[in-house]
């Protein structure tokens, strides 16, 4: 069976993947196919750091502002659409590459997303949603799943929260583990993957994640969040329970000072990028790459036209490094 050849940037917040991905989608002839949950909605800019047009530099970016923020929006339905761009943009001739923090993402493309056949049902989703609302919540809700099905819990990971939570659903529902009804295997992947992951320092990463916050805040990340709730998003919307919304909901209420609402969200960034490289660190297929180090550019893009030209017999290289931005 002929594979997709997907080349992915994964890594923590504020880590360089975006520009990393530029850099190499100039080289190597390829678009980009966001893999972040909170940039596919549209009028979520400045929170969600979607690359603005210039920061964009002329290459094809996928899968950004195609969701309302009333809309709720699945893992499924994320790994539907991004299955049918990556095979798209190959089609073309171009090197498809994913882009994006988003663990449970890649994970659906990867490996397969099983949920089980049992339907859905909202007040239990949300209760278990309910629960699980703090990291210790997500532990609590994690520590459950190993004493009702541990088949399952092997499978997963602490923060896949909408795994976990769907496998407890099912257990809810049901009386019996997901593991018991779940029997058909995973279609073979149609993908083949190099994973190459961005870092930095600790301590760096974390001044970084404060200095984005304050642009951030700079650019009008308060005026945005306005606007959503102006136009009648709600505040419990599944959009606005992303890091930098959620948090500043509660000003525009009057319920909390600017500068508290700025610190919690500094805070919980940091312990969002500590999740991802977590997350990111527990898969053995990345290629880790310092992005501190001024090698670690080329070292990816001579990793990425390696398996380009191992992965496609018509792949051409692209244009040169030295046009890019």
């Amino acid at each position: 069976m002929q594979k997709t050849p997907v080349l992915c940037v994964v890594g923590p917040t504020a880590s360089g993947k975006s520009a990393l991905a530029i850099k190499l989608a100039h080289a190597l002839n390829g678009e980009i196919t966001n893999m972040d949950s909170m940039q596919i909605y549209r009028g979520m800019d400045i929170g969600t750091a979607k690359p603005t047009l210039e920061e964009r530099c002329g290459i094809p970016h996928h899968l950004l502002d195609i969701v309302s923020p009333f809309e709720p929006f699945s893992v499924a339905q994320y790994a539907a659409l991004a299955e049918e761009t990556l095979h798209a943009v190959y089609a073309r001739h171009k090197l498809p590459i994913l882009v994006g923090g988003t663990g449970f993402y890649l994970r659906a493309l990867t490996d397969g997303l099983s949920l089980g056949g049992i339907p859905s049902d909202p007040a239990m989703r949300e209760q278990i949603k309910a629960s699980a609302s703090t990291d210790e919540g997500k532990q609590v809700l994690y520590g459950k799943l190993i004493e009702a099905d541990p088949v399952t819990a092997a499978k997963l990971h602490p923060n896949d929260l909408v795994r976990v939570s769907r496998a407890m659903e099912v257990y809810y529902l049901t009386g019996k583990p997901l593991s018991a009804q779940n029997t058909a295997p995973v279609p073979e992947r149609p993908f083949s993957f190099c994973i190459l992951g961005t870092t930095l320092q600790r301590e760096k990463l974390y001044q970084k994640v404060e200095q984005r916050i304050d642009a951030m805040m700079e650019s009008g990340l308060l005026e945005e969040v306005k606007q959503l709730l102006e136009q009648g998003v709600p505040p419990d919307a599944q959009a606005m329970q992303g890091i930098g919304y959620k948090e500043l909901v509660p000003v525009l209420q009057g319920n909390q000072p600017l500068d508290t609402a700025i610190t919690l969200l500094k805070r919980n960034t940091r312990r969002y990028a500590k999740r991802q490289w977590t997350w990111f660190n527990a898969e053995s297929r990345v290629r880790w790459l310092d992005m501190d180090l001024p090698e670690s550019t080329n070292a990816a893009i001579q990793i990425a036209k390696e398996f380009w030209s191992n992965n496609d017999d018509d792949a051409k290289g692209g244009r040169s490094a030295e046009t890019l931005c």
